[in-house]
């Protein structure tokens, strides 16, 4: 039997897949474009080319395959339901069938930021973590949970979905069509949407500086470099989304006590500028258990995460149930 398994990490403008395994980590990858506009039929065969290319490499073929994707999923039947920031959403597209049938051996799905939960707990943290939530700060806001040092996913593979708290009801509309989600109100597009009405409103000169003045290249990383440079209305912004991280995270902790909490996603790059706030409000807000025992930290990965919490997923999965999956 093959002790290699085959990690995919399906995103909205690039497709990253891997092979290896949780004891020896990638063994090797390749990233290649979306191009989703093919329709999903055409990317899966591409990314079927792609797992080609990489068992041609190691000269092993992978004993079971997984997916991580942007979205809901059947995964009992291995079939995407809904992925938003795919053009077409791939509503009722069977991965599992022709992906298996190339390969002979199971596929398993999983979301892509369940999937970066399982990265964090197998890889970064070794599986000693007991009790851990993750939150994907980036473009949206994903998230996970750990329990019993096991990934919950429910019925749905859902479980976990820490950026749809509802934290100022009646707050602004979010994408999932709910009001006053943590999404809506701390994530990259928020956090993007606040600097460009400043940056209209002639509030922030650094900003300015590092743009041109053009509210096309305002992103996260340029708001954070602005905020530390002396922007001040920058520093708040970043201030604020942390603040309803915060409060998002208090939430988690008095529903599951986690001993861990990490923080990951490309807004995280911005380092303490978003955790201090972070762990000051969990400090201040937490009431009804000690905060000293709970940690707020970075992801320790970085962007091999989805193919690593694939691989994991596909491993896990295939010891538990078999190769007739």
């Amino acid at each position: 039997m093959s002790n290699l398994y085959a990690g995919i990490d399906l995103g909205g403008t690039k497709v990253a897949c891997a092979l290896g395994s949780i004891r020896d980590g990638i063994a090797a990858q390749v990233t290649i474009p979306t191009n989703s506009w093919e329709g999903s039929q055409r990317v899966l065969e591409r990314i079927g080319d792609a797992v080609e290319g990489l068992i041609d490499e190691v000269a092993q073929r992978p004993a079971a395959l997984a997916m991580g994707v942007p979205g809901l999923s059947d995964l009992d039947r291995g079939v995407t339901l809904l992925l938003p920031n795919l053009p077409q959403k791939w509503a009722g597209v069977d991965v599992r069938g022709p992906l298996s049938s190339r390969f002979g051996c199971p596929l398993f799905l999983i979301n892509d930021v369940r999937s970066a939960t399982l990265a964090e707990l197998t890889f970064a943290r070794k599986e000693e973590v007991d009790t851990m939530a993750f939150f994907a700060v980036g473009t949206g806001i994903g998230g996970g949970v750990v329990i019993g040092g096991e990934l919950r996913l429910g019925p749905l593979g859902q479980a976990g979905e820490l950026g749809h708290q509802i934290i100022i009801p009646d707050g602004p509309l979010c994408g999932c069509g709910n009001r006053g989600c943590l999404e809506a109100l701390a994530s990259g597009t928020a956090i993007i949407a606040e600097a460009v009405r400043m940056l209209i409103g002639g509030e922030c000169p650094r900003l300015h500086q590092l743009t041109g003045g053009d509210p096309a290249k305002v992103d996260a990383g340029a708001v954070a470099e602005a905020a530390r440079g002396g922007d001040e209305s920058m520093r708040l912004i970043y201030e604020r989304a942390a603040y309803f991280i915060g409060i998002a995270a208090c939430n988690v902790v008095v529903t599951i006590h986690p001993e861990l909490v990490v923080i990951g996603g490309g807004v995280a790059r911005a380092g303490d500028l978003l955790l201090e706030p972070i762990r000051r409000t969990v400090g201040e807000r937490l009431k009804m258990m000690p905060p000293e025992g709970i940690r707020i930290e970075p992801s320790k990965l970085g962007g091999e995460a989805g193919m690593l919490g694939a691989i994991a997923r596909a491993e896990r999965a295939f010891l538990s149930t078999g190769p007739g999956s």
